[in-house]
């Protein structure tokens, strides 16, 4: 076998490895989320959804899951979630830095620098869910009404399946390589690779944080809407005819969201 042979076996097969490990690291944040749902202990994963009345209505007396069980929910449902959607950028880049040494390392590193924009959001969501959830306890008509927050967030989300920055974000997670090739310039490695991972997750929570937000409507905790949820965005964001799902998707919540209004009023 010659060397080019050779090494371009070893290359696949360390490609297969990773594409490997990423499933098992998908799958098995998929089976943490649903033991934790199955558990005596799945109260600290349940967020009940602004749609539930009788939920909302039982607030004051409530206790505020600690913000640390929630982050570790929500790092767990990104990857669960998110992660696999990065798997084009992730073997592009892996194509682009095949001569660096450490170049499993740099990998990481984007993926961490990924991650870390996704904390941030879901830290953003979660203080404005619970600054809401604290005027509900001081306002028995909003505790009464939580479908009209609800409405309004299916109502943006759907609008925002239209926007221009939605299109945006989706075109640059359809062009993987000119993404990667824009940034890596090679000379600041480690920088680089972070700061990959820091504008794709940029770009991702871009064209995504509006579908994200309608799990604080219909309930964090719930793993069939979580996997409708991931399967649509991964669609949007990885398949050629995703972008297709954007006018349907949007029309949807738009008209979800005044089904909920005409139902209440």
């Amino acid at each position: 076998m010659s060397t080019a042979a050779a090494s371009h076996r070893n290359e696949a097969s360390r490609e297969a490895t990773l594409a490997l490990l990423l499933a098992g690291l998908t799958v098995g944040c998929w089976a943490a989320l649903w033991a934790w749902s199955a558990s005596p202990y799945a109260r600290y994963l349940e967020h009940a959804g602004w749609g539930d009345a009788s939920s909302l209505g039982a607030l004051c007396t409530t206790i505020v899951v600690p913000t640390a069980v929630h982050a570790l929910a929500w790092a767990l449902m990104i990857a669960a979630m998110m992660l696999p959607t990065t798997w084009p950028l992730l073997a592009t880049f892996r194509k682009l830095a095949a001569s660096r040494p450490g170049r499993d390392t740099l990998v990481a590193e984007v993926v961490v620098g990924f991650f870390l924009v996704w904390l941030v959001f879901g830290g953003l969501a979660h203080a404005a869910d619970l600054a809401l959830r604290a005027i509900a306890q001081r306002s028995s008509w909003l505790a009464l009404h939580g479908w009209v927050v609800a409405a309004a967030v299916l109502a943006a989300a759907g609008a925002f399946q239209f926007s221009a920055l939605k299109y945006r974000c989706l075109e640059a997670c359809h062009a993987p390589f000119s993404f990667v090739a824009a940034r890596w310039g090679g000379v600041t490695p480690g920088r680089d690779a972070f700061r990959i991972g820091i504008d794709h997750g940029i770009f991702c929570v871009g064209c995504c944080w509006a579908l994200m937000l309608v799990m604080f409507i219909v309930g964090l905790g719930s793993i069939g809407w979580m996997l409708a949820l991931a399967a649509v965005m991964a669609a949007e964001k990885n398949l050629r005819w995703g972008r297709h799902l954007r006018a349907p998707l949007g029309a949807g919540l738009i008209a979800w969201s005044g089904a909920l209004v005409v139902a209440n009023l």
